[in-house]
């Protein structure tokens, strides 16, 4: 393997990203593969209650994990619970803050353009069907819940979640989205001693990479390889039994609408007349 190739490996695999209390971003584009995104978690209880921050020019997308808490985004007040996520708009000042408990991802890329603060929640995200759905054949059935996708305006994010059958494959056939998008894996809801195995590769003989992943492991599909690589994660084992395994997927596209065909599962990005076409092109979807 050559020298540059070898460090793009090193910046796939983020482990532990859950193990703090209070907003810390480990993952940008000065430590990953990614060229756009970055993420972290916003980690809250009864001793550390409260954060805040500016996103700059980077719009921001918040998924609630776990718990729940109240946003204030600029003047505007939004409660979150399990599963809720929002949109938020690039220049903006964010409060977060719970009376409780709270895991939030959070995740984020820069853009040029200016698109509205949208709240989703997950109640109704279940009662759609083209946000809702099951996909994939006897050993890769997964049920997908796009969060923000087609559903909202913005500038580069894409984010969802998959959780498999048990033992079945979370992602099937091969596939990459090769310059279309740059995505990033959340591995989350995998208490102790689960796992998952992640594994990447275009020669089945040769992996460049296969790894163990767990609870909080951010995987970061590699830029310098996507064209070839594909990747596989298998549903997690845990006390002798196979059980699910829950995968939160955040990509960046330059496209600002993004539809999702239920009968095939695929992601269809079309340019929208409000997006950003001044972004870069990313690539096509393979």
């Amino acid at each position: 393997m050559k020298k540059e190739d070898s460090s793009a490996l090193e910046k796939m695999i983020f482990r532990n990203t859950r193990g703090h209390i209070g907003r810390q971003v480990a993952v940008s584009p000065e430590n990953s593969s990614t060229r756009h995104l970055c993420y972290g978690r916003i980690i809250l209880n009864q001793s550390h209650a409260r954060e805040s921050f500016s996103n700059g020019d980077r719009e921001t997308g918040l998924v609630c994990l776990d718990g729940e808490a109240v946003l204030k985004v600029d003047s505007q007040k939004i409660a979150l619970g399990r599963l809720d996520a929002v949109y938020i708009p690039r220049d903006s000042q964010v409060e977060v803050e719970t009376k409780s408990t709270v895991d939030l991802a959070e995740f984020s890329a820069d853009v040029s353009g200016k698109y509205p603060l949208q709240i989703v929640r997950y109640s109704d995200v279940e009662k759609n069907p083209g946000l809702n759905f099951n996909t994939g054949g006897p050993g890769a059935r997964r049920h997908l819940n796009m969060l923000l996708a087609k559903n909202v305006q913005a500038g580069r994010l894409v984010a969802g979640f998959t959780d498999s059958e048990p033992g079945n494959w979370t992602s099937w056939p091969p596939h990459e989205h090769a310059d279309m998008l740059e995505e990033i894996y959340v591995f989350f809801n995998m208490p102790e001693p689960a796992f998952g195995i992640q594994m990447v590769y275009n020669n089945t003989d040769y992996p460049e990479l296969i790894t163990v992943v767990r609870d909080g492991v951010l995987f970061s599909c590699p830029v310098v390889f996507i064209r070839t690589f594909r990747f596989r994660v298998i549903a997690y084992h845990s006390c002798g039994q196979w059980r699910p395994i829950v995968r939160l997927k955040i990509a960046s596209s330059e496209w600002s609408t993004c539809s999702e065909d239920s009968s095939k599962g695929a992601l269809d990005l079309r340019p929208d007349e409000n997006s950003d076409q001044r972004l870069p092109r990313l690539g096509r979807v393979a």
